[in-house]
């Protein structure tokens, strides 16, 4: 018998007969936004990768490197990890994002975690996002601030412009970025509280306006927005006091000074918080006392007609049925007179519902 090639399984389809293609890397240089060395307050001219900025600030006393990273995959942190001598769990968090905003210690690196918000322009009684949020770390060592951005807005450009444009300030080093990092975003945090405030006191007056409808959906919806925004903005109190408070930190007294202003700011949002949460939650208790007083005055009004159609009614009723003996039969009065005073009856009791606020 002569033989056959062996023929291909054709039983195995799907996902486990594909063939997983090799995932290309990026290089690292596409995650870093700028690099810049700094050296007594001014930036160098130049552009410089992260080896080379690192050895140039190491060869000055007050010299360092401002690196700054968007959305950066594993293998681009571990790279930048590996230059700055990074500590991995930090690494890790980095690269993973949507971290709750803390402080960490890896011996002279400080790793700082904060979570930014944007305002998303939206309907006011439509069901969208109001709140966007995104991620923003910090490493501060010797020689060295790489700053960790994750989403698509509070970029840090006009950030790292504003520093440079102060040499007194980036006198004190990497503490510097630091502190202008976490002003910039406490400062988007009054700016997003500023706008939802507006929402909510356009919810107030649309509440407590009379003949207004305003559903419940809406005020369950900025209600939710706010609490994303608490979940955000609340838990960076603890690291900046640390910051302000500790004196084992290695950072410089000018720079606790500094932190302390922005604490301050903070507490302030904070404040501003816990009040549209409670607003939110009265604006919720009037919207439902609301719409309990419509539904009330609308049975009156069903109440008050339905008493009204139940006079003719009786009356028709009565002679509807077949009697001969009747008084008013055989009068050619009767009938107009039955008309009369079922009109009469109606407009009596019609008077005395709109007296007492019924109709």
């Amino acid at each position: 018998m002569p033989s056959f090639p062996s023929l291909p399984n054709f039983h195995k389809t799907g996902r486990a007969a594909t063939t997983a293609r090799p995932r290309v890397p990026v290089p690292t240089a596409r995650a870093i936004v700028d690099c810049g060395v700094y050296v007594d307050g001014k930036r160098l001219p130049g552009r410089f990768t992260p080896q080379q900025a690192l050895a140039e600030a190491r060869g000055t006393d007050s010299g360092f490197v401002w690196v700054g990273l968007h959305d950066p995959d594993e293998t681009q942190m571990n790279d930048i990890a590996q230059i700055f001598g990074l500590h991995p769990l930090a690494v890790e968090d980095a690269v993973v994002g949507r971290q709750r905003p803390k402080l960490e210690r890896y011996d002279d690196t400080l790793f700082l975690v904060m979570r930014t918000v944007s305002y998303v322009e939206h309907d006011m009684h439509a069901i969208s996002e109001i709140v966007e949020t995104g991620d923003i770390m910090v490493f501060t060592g010797p020689h060295f601030a790489i700053t960790v951005r994750h989403g698509e807005h509070t970029g840090l450009s006009g950030v790292r412009r504003a520093l440079e444009g102060h040499p007194d300030q980036l006198r004190m080093g990497p503490p510097s970025v630091l502190h202008a990092v976490a002003d910039h975003v406490v400062d988007s945090y009054v700016e997003t509280t500023e706008s939802i405030e507006e929402d909510v006191n356009e919810m107030e007056e649309a509440v407590f306006t009379p003949n207004s409808k305003v559903g419940i959906e809406s005020i369950y919806q900025l209600k939710r927005e706010v609490v994303e925004l608490r979940r955000a903005v609340s838990p960076l109190g603890v690291p900046l006091e640390r910051l302000v408070n500790n004196q084992d930190l290695p950072v410089p007294t000018e720079f606790r000074r500094y932190m302390r202003d922005v604490a301050d700011h903070h507490v302030s949002v904070n404040e501003q918080i816990a009040y549209f949460d409670e607003a939110l939650s009265s604006l919720v208790n009037a919207a439902l006392a609301k719409i309990s007083v419509q539904q009330n005055t609308d049975m009156r009004k069903i109440s008050a007609y339905a008493a009204m159609a139940a006079v003719p009614t009786m009356i028709a009723g009565v002679y509807g049925m077949n009697f001969d003996y009747m008084w008013e039969l055989h009068q050619r009065w009767a009938y107009p007179a039955v008309v009369a005073l079922m009109a009469v009856l109606c407009a009596l009791l019609f008077r005395s519902f709109r007296r007492n606020k019924w109709l």
